[in-house]
C-alpha cells in the first residue's frame, strides 16, 4: 500500500481541523506533516472545494417550501403568543416586585423617620439632663466655694481667738502677778508684826 499523497494528507487535515475550529496552513501543516508550501496550495484548493460544493444545492420543489412557509407560520404564531404570555407573566410578576419594593421602602422610611424622632427626642432629653448636671455640678461648685470661704474664715476666727485667748490668759497671769504682788506688800508679814 502506498502512503497517501500531500493533498490527500492536508485535505483529511483540514477536514478534522474544520470540525472543531478554522484550518489555518500551520495546524494543517502540523496534521498533515507536509511542507509549508503544500499545505498552502493544498488548503486553498480544498477552501475552494467547500465553497463550490456549498453553492451548488439543489431548488426546493413548491410542496416543500409551501410546507415550510406554513410550518414556520405556525412556529412563529406559537412563538409570538408564547413571548406575548412570558411578556405579560414577566410584566405582572416585576409590577408585583415593584409594589412589594414599594412597600418595603414606604417601611424602610417609616422606620428611618420613627429613629430618626426618637433619636431627635433623646439627644434633647440627653441635652435637658447635661444642662441640669451642668447646673448641679455649678451649685456644688459654688457651694464648695461657700464653703471653703467660711472654712477659711472660721480658721481666720479660730487663730484670732486663740490670740485673743492667749493676750486674755497672758494679762489674767499679768494681774495675777501684779495682784498677788499687792497682796504681798498690803499684808504685812509676820515678821514685820513683831516689831
Amino acid at each position: 500500500m502506498s502512503s497517501p499523497s500531500a493533498k490527500d494528507r492536508v485535505y483529511a487535515a483540514a477536514e478534522k481541523i474544520s470540525a472543531e475550529r478554522p484550518p489555518t496552513v500551520s495546524r494543517v501543516r502540523e496534521g498533515a506533516a507536509v511542507s509549508n508550501a503544500d499545505a498552502t496550495r493544498y488548503l486553498k484548493e480544498w477552501r475552494d472545494e467547500q465553497a463550490t460544493s456549498g453553492s451548488q444545492i439543489a431548488a426546493t420543489p413548491q410542496e416543500i417550501t409551501e410546507q415550510a412557509t406554513r410550518l414556520a407560520g405556525t412556529v412563529w404564531a406559537q412563538a409570538a403568543a408564547l413571548a406575548e404570555a412570558t411578556h405579560e407573566a414577566l410584566e405582572a410578576k416585576w409590577g408585583q416586585e415593584k409594589k412589594d419594593k414599594d412597600l418595603e421602602l414606604a417601611e424602610l422610611v417609616a422606620d428611618l423617620d420613627r429613629i430618626t424622632a426618637e433619636k431627635d427626642q433623646t439627644i434633647s432629653e440627653l441635652t435637658s439632663r447635661l444642662a441640669a448636671a451642668d447646673a448641679e455640678v455649678e451649685t456644688a461648685v459654688n457651694a464648695a466655694a461657700v464653703a471653703t470661704s467660711a472654712e477659711t474664715l472660721a480658721r481666720e476666727e479660730t487663730v484670732g481667738l486663740k490670740i485673743r485667748l492667749a493676750t486674755a490668759e497672758a494679762k489674767e497671769t499679768t494681774l495675777q502677778q501684779a495682784h498677788n504682788d499687792l497682796l504681798r506688800r498690803i499684808t504685812p508679814h509676820d515678821s514685820d508684826s513683831n516689831h
